[in-house]
């Protein structure tokens, strides 16, 4: 039997004769074949000392006593792992290590398959393929579309006209020309000297979606790449060999330069690779274990691999659909927040939205409308204070759907532009197939999505600039009426003090995020490139308001289900418990101080899986198909004259001439109220 070996990042293949050899035999034949073929990560002079054996397909170490056979399958992957190997605690940075088999289950590669066109691909399905749920492939007219851009490429280059990209040089050398036996070798050039980026590497999910972006791109057929370097691109993807990207380094100008060279440069062997089978490794020997040759770039090709604004639209798409999913979240707990606040419905009253009729307002309102007491859901709490005497309540309970409106509103926009951005030609030069023409332009040009990026982040930051202050009303006893930080016994428990302290923090760090990386620009390319997008930064800093965003919203859910606790026996309505019911399923109520970590974790899990939109979203489509008359309960922040508020009714009861009171509406109120703000 045979079995690939890693060590230090370079693979071997070691045979083992009858597989009666131990694990510590394999340990020290491995090190004995890279001590002899010195290759570039040897270390000469170095006396080397295997410290353990574990399989790289999830990292179980072996038993050095073990027969190889007992324990691996031939062609099985193993990293052996040196006593020089173990960084430094301190100083030196873990080596990232994608296991996608730690989760639950073995990697099972998906069955089945999206199909690229380059025109139809959407934010949703490309957070689905980053997460594995797919293969690709290309629609029969994409196939057509490639194979005619590279044969106009191919005729252009036979016919010696000189060409930006193709037969010249890139940016400042644009018009150097190049003679036709070096143009296979500018190509090469181009993306080993572009591969120039720093900082942390994508996580496999991002890389994933990156690849299959360029992909879609790709497909479009305006590149003038070749149908067997494209289906390469797509093994690859299917395969989950994804090379070692860099975060930093581009500035959203030519494209993501920087980036989508070190996505090419792992395709062509060279560099890094990670796949769930083999984990990390020289990109060649990666490929090679997937039955996968590297590239080999024609005329263009290099160009084609690494121009385009895929790492900021891929990037922000996932903020997008984050975001999305955490802002229908943050509707829903602010109707629990304002349940447990014994706050009013009537600020959500359908009449008010409708004067100011934005689309997002109106969507929160109703939903909040369909959370709270109505006659479909009826809530022992709201009964329980009725007739208070509260006039009003404060900005970020009563002004949650012109807030949380224009959030909906704007991830709207961002969406069209990313959606068109993701099925967007953004190559340079592009190859126009019906006008037999290659075209030099600027549709590589960042700025739409960096533009998109910091929208997002301003945006969506107001969703936790909202919660931060809802959670402040919770914990102080002055404005809660609750036990302070929501404990008992306070002065021996602190309860959700500091929880609310991380949630200041977070939005206060989002206060810098969201200064748009958008209005800068450096001039690049020894000033060929004169205005940039800088839409690298605006997309990732969008995506790290996101997240903060998600752990504000958790405290604030968690905080909401703890104050609830000193409102029992009395019950909210049915989708509310159920929120609380899901929550609860993950994080029991505080009785006495404990670790909190764990819990904010585990609720922005929830949040991220989008558990609690699951939990409510029936209940609320209930609500509009079954009542017709919008609840309109009395309340002290509302004044009358006459026999009261009547019931809303839908236009074709009122074309029926029926007029009906709501149950829940008193016969007949008058009262006064304050109109100060």
């Amino acid at each position: 039997m045979k079995v690939s070996v890693r060590v230090r990042g370079e693979w071997l293949q070691v045979p083992c004769k009858t597989g009666s050899e131990t694990v510590a035999w394999l340990g020290e034949e491995s090190l004995k074949r890279y001590m002899k073929l010195k290759p570039s990560t040897h270390v000469p002079n170095k006396a080397e000392k295997v410290a353990r054996v574990r399989k790289t397909r999830g990292g179980a170490i072996l038993d050095p006593f073990d027969n190889v056979a007992d324990v691996l399958d031939d062609n099985d992957f193993v990293s052996v792992v040196l006593d020089s190997d173990r960084p430094n605690p301190v100083t030196e940075r873990a080596e990232v290590k994608y296991v996608t088999e730690q989760l639950p289950g073995r990697y099972t590669p998906p069955e089945e398959y999206l199909t690229l066109d380059g025109a139809t691909l959407t934010p949703e399905d490309l957070m689905a393929l980053g997460k594995c749920c797919y293969k690709i492939r290309l629609s029969q007219e994409a196939e057509d579309a490639v194979k005619r851009s590279r044969e106009l490429v191919d005729n252009i280059i036979k016919e010696k006209k000189v060409v930006y990209g193709v037969t010249t040089g890139f940016g400042k050398f644009a018009r150097t020309v190049i003679s036709e036996d070096k143009l296979e070798e500018l190509q090469l050039n181009v993306i080993r000297s572009h591969a120039a980026g720093v900082g942390s590497p994508l996580s496999a999910e991002k890389t994933r979606m990156l690849l299959a972006l360029r992909v879609n791109v790709l497909a479009k057929g305006c590149s003038g790449i070749s149908p067997d370097t494209l289906h390469q691109y797509i093994d690859a993807f299917n395969a989950s060999c994804l090379p070692w990207v860099p975060e930093k380094g581009t500035v959203g100008a030519s494209g993501d330069l920087a980036p989508l060279s070190h996505l090419a440069l792992g395709m062509l062997g060279e560099g890094k690779m990670w796949s769930p089978k083999t984990g990390w490794g020289n990109a060649r020997y990666v490929l090679e274990a997937h039955n996968l040759r590297p590239i080999k770039l024609r005329p263009k090709e290099g160009i084609a691999l690494i121009n385009g604004t895929q790492l900021i639209t891929s990037i922000t798409a996932e903020a997008l659909e984050r975001a999305e999913t955490v802002a229908k979240q943050a509707d829903v707990v602010a109707a629990l927040t304002l349940e447990v606040l014994k706050g009013t419905s009537r600020a959500f009253d359908s009449d008010v939205h409708k004067l100011r009729p934005h689309k997002g307002q109106n969507e929160v309102a109703s939903r909040i409308r369909a959370l709270l007491h109505n006659d479909t859901y009826r809530s022992e709490i709201a009964e329980s204070h009725r007739f208070c005497d509260r006039v009003q309540d404060a900005y970020t309970l009563r002004c949650t759907p012109q807030v949380h409106g224009i959030v909906h509103d704007t991830i709207s926009f961002v969406r069209s532009i990313i959606t068109d951005e993701i099925n967007s030609a953004t190559d340079n030069p592009l190859v126009l197939v019906e006008r037999d023409e290659i075209i030099s332009a600027g549709n590589f040009h960042g700025e739409y999505p960096a533009k998109a990026a910091d929208y997002l982040a301003i945006g969506i930051h107001e969703i936790a600039n909202m919660s931060e202050r809802r959670i402040e009303r919770l914990v102080n006893p002055a404005l809660s009426e609750l036990p302070a930080f929501l404990i008992k016994e306070g002065g021996l428990n602190s309860g959700f003090m500091i929880p609310h302290c991380t949630a200041a923090a977070l939005v206060s760090e989002n206060k810098v995020l969201t200064h748009p990386a958008s209005v800068d620009s450096l001039t690049t390319s020894a000033g060929t490139e004169d205005h940039v997008s800088m839409g690298g930064f605006a997309a990732r800093k969008a995506l790290m308001v996101v997240e903060n965003v998600e752990h504000v919203i958790a405290i604030e859910l968690l905080a909401a289900c703890q104050a609830i606790e000193y409102l029992r026996p009395l019950k909210t309505t049915t989708p509310l418990e159920e929120v609380i019911r899901v929550v609860r399923s993950v994080s029991s109520p505080l009785e006495k101080d404990r670790f909190l970590a764990p819990d904010i974790d585990a609720v922005t899990d929830l949040l991220r899986e989008n558990k609690i939109w699951q939990a409510v979203k029936n209940h609320i489509e209930h609500y509009h198909a079954v009542q017709d008359v919008e609840t309109r309960v009395f309340s002290p922040t509302m004044s009358f004259v006459g026999p009261g508020p009547l019931p809303v009714k839908r236009a074709a009861d009122i074309s029926n001439g029926s007029r009906s009171r709501s149950p829940a509406t008193p016969k007949r109120q008058r009262t006064s109220s304050r109109t100060s703000n």
